[in-house]
């Protein structure tokens, strides 16, 4: 019988994953060349990284580390697991009095021009490549200072508090749970013709995907009015 070597496993996964990913990125982006090889072009970087760091268990535990500050995972509604070790902070992600993390009711406008992203366009965050959509912005980092004395170093802060941050929303490993993280510009970069499928939290935001991005209820219009 004959031997098979764990190189000729990985070469036949390989092959037999091509049809899946071809499937997926014209299912993902449609039927346009430019937006099959956008996204072709993405699948390859993310290869890439993948296939240079995952043996690595410093950039694992770095990955995890960054990840954890970076977004909150809020279970489906009804589930009766005991809340993590920072509850507060939990819930200031997902809405506070004090204009955390993109709480703020105050009105973004004008509109600064530095401010490159929009609430309701879909966006990919760089590190991780997690595909989520956008539902408030900050002007400048707004956060508890512990969160970012966490998140920053002390060479970093000045340059994190003048930077645009954004709320943004994934899916989450359950049916109807999502991930809520508060994000930097220079991590995020559009991700167009594609329509991440968040069950129920998105609808509270918005009110139909118009095939480019997600069309804002009429509340956080007036919030964002120049978006």
């Amino acid at each position: 019988m004959p031997q098979i070597t764990a190189a000729a496993v990985l070469q036949i996964s390989l092959l037999l994953s091509a049809l899946p990913a071809q499937y997926l990125i014209s299912k993902w982006t449609g039927s346009n060349t430019t937006q099959r090889h956008r996204a072709t072009q993405r699948l390859i970087v993310a290869w890439n990284d993948l296939r240079k760091s995952y043996l690595n268990l410093a950039v694992w535990t770095d990955w995890l580390e960054q990840w954890i500050n970076e977004i909150v995972f809020y279970p489906a509604q009804g589930d009766d697991d005991e809340p993590g070790e920072s509850p507060a902070l939990e819930v200031q992600m997902h809405d506070n009095d004090q204009g955390y993390f993109g709480a703020s009711r105050e009105v973004r406008s004008p509109r600064p021009a530095y401010v490159l992203h929009r609430v309701g366009q879909v966006v990919m965050e760089k590190r991780n490549h997690m595909v989520g959509v956008i539902v408030s912005w900050d002007e400048r980092l707004k956060a508890p200072p512990e969160w970012i004395k966490r998140m920053y170093s002390d060479s970093e802060v000045q340059r994190a508090l003048d930077s645009p941050h954004y709320k943004v929303i994934f899916r989450g490993p359950g049916a109807s749970s999502f991930l809520v993280g508060y994000l930097p510009q220079a991590s995020l970069e559009l991700f167009t013709g594609f329509q991440p499928d968040i069950p129920d939290v998105l609808d509270r935001y918005f009110s139909h995907y118009d095939g480019n991005r997600f069309v804002m209820r009429d509340w956080l219009r007036e919030r964002f009015p120049d978006d």
